[in-house]
């Protein structure tokens, strides 16, 4: 599957172009600090759904912005916020498997083994769906996890 991954990294990287530049090196998050855009990190966990949050239920971790839909997700989450942390900052679970650092559609995600990965999607890419077609789930991760050790250091 050598050919989706370098398929997906060119289409990524020219779709990059056109992209505002993030950080903000380790965190997929705007000027704002305002972390998933606005998505809730216990929605995607607890109940498996992409939720916008409410900015009245918010709470702020390492200096990034968490928004939730209700106060017992606030409290959730400030009881142990690190679980509820996105894989790779936020950034594209595929991209960084394929060794570069990517916005993300808030509506692709995977929780799987008590995590939650978020995807690139566009008209163009589907990259949950590239995830799938590997059909090798620890395997990604194994490669995204060491090529995030790297990545969380670089500009985007």
């Amino acid at each position: 599957m050598n050919i989706i991954k370098s398929t997906f990294v060119l289409v990524a990287f020219l779709l990059s172009t056109t992209l505002i530049a993030q950080d903000k090196m380790a965190n997929n998050i705007d000027n704002s600090n305002i972390a998933l855009q606005g998505y809730s990190p216990v929605s995607y966990l607890d109940l498996g759904l992409a939720q916008k949050g409410n900015k009245s239920f918010k709470s702020e971790y390492q200096k990034i912005t968490y928004y939730f839909t209700s106060a017992d997700q606030k409290a959730t989450f400030d009881k142990n916020p690190s679980k509820y942390l996105p894989q790779y900052g936020g950034f594209c679970a595929f991209g960084t498997y394929a060794g570069a650092k990517f916005r993300v559609d808030p509506n692709k995600f995977l929780v799987k083994d008590g995590k939650y990965y978020l995807y690139l999607n566009n008209v163009e890419l589907d990259a949950l769906q590239l995830w799938h077609a590997e059909n090798n789930h620890s395997k990604l991760v194994n490669t995204a996890n060491a090529n995030w050790k790297k990545l969380q250091k670089t500009h985007n």
